[in-house]
């Protein structure tokens, strides 16, 4: 509720608001009294939420609010592949909500249908789709892996020996 100062101060800033509209347009004399009324009546219901018998219009009927490369926001006719960003940034509402206040079914799109399958494709052809392989215990259990050979490990390390060493230092053209 809007304290006692603003309360008087609304005729006031209803006088400034007419007054300036009247200077620069042409008001006939008998819409006059309209305006002001108006003026007061919305300076009055600033801050109040709006009433809730109101019948909202959708810019779009629901039928044609689902297509298949867009969906589009029943509330400003936005249209997008996914408007779930949309409702919450411009609207401030969850799809939760944005299904509720228009009646629509829980399973209404908030994604395009196109979209929705080809984020599907790349999902299974990733794998997320498939169940996990059962580990295979016996391959496991059959034999240890075999540790390396004496002459294995000795070779190896004569061969490491046998490469020639790069010499490290200074690059051509950089004082040291």
């Amino acid at each position: 509720m809007m304290d006692p100062d603003a309360e008087k101060s609304i005729p006031h800033l209803a006088a400034e608001i007419v007054s300036s509209y009247v200077r620069h347009h042409q008001v006939l004399p008998g819409e006059l009294s309209n305006l002001i009324i108006s003026v007061h009546r919305s300076l009055s219901d600033v801050g109040k939420p709006p009433l809730p018998d109101e019948k909202r219009m959708p810019a779009v009927t629901v039928r044609q609010s689902v297509r298949p490369e867009h969906v589009v926001c029943l509330e400003c006719g936005f249209r997008g592949v996914s408007i779930r960003r949309h409702l919450m940034l411009k609207h401030g509402v969850t799809p939760g909500e944005y299904r509720g206040r228009w009646g629509l079914p829980k399973d209404h799109p908030i994604v395009a249908p196109s979209y929705s399958k080809q984020r599907s494709a790349l999902a299974h052809r990733l794998g997320l789709g498939r169940k996990r392989r059962e580990p295979e215990i016996a391959a496991r259990s059959v034999a240890p892996p075999r540790a390396p050979k004496r002459t294995e490990l000795d070779s190896a390390f004569a061969a490491s020996l046998a490469a020639p060493k790069r010499r490290r230092g200074p690059r051509a053209g950089t004082s040291a």
